[in-house]
């Protein structure tokens, strides 16, 4: 498990608003966390493209494995144990993480 990576994860169960089901996720969290720590810092994917602000919209391609345009919800951030992690689908460019992780600091300001 990299960072970069795209997971089909279990989230359930969940509380509230939460992001819940099986859905794609990418990995956030550095390799050394996602190596040692049997934790992974996560951002769901949705097929329901909002166009929040702060998140990235994703089209389908071979390299992410998506099977519909999505959106990472960068404001659904979480923390999750590794055994919710069910299989690699695809991974983001180098690109799109620097965004992320630009989106994020944005939204921590809101």
């Amino acid at each position: 498990m990299l960072q970069k990576e795209i997971w089909l994860a279990n989230l359930n169960p969940t509380k509230g608003k939460e992001q819940q089901g099986l859905r794609p996720v990418v990995i956030f969290s550095g390799n050394a966390m996602n190596k040692f720590m049997g934790l992974s810092i996560i951002l769901p994917i949705s097929s329901k493209v909002k166009n929040f602000e702060g998140c990235i919209v994703l089209d389908k391609n071979k390299t992410n494995g998506l099977s519909v345009k999505s959106e990472i919800l960068t404001f659904q951030i979480r923390t999750i144990a590794q055994e919710r992690l069910i299989k690699k689908i695809g991974e983001i460019d180098n690109n799109t993480l620097h965004l992320l992780k630009q989106n994020l600091i944005e939204i921590l300001h809101y």
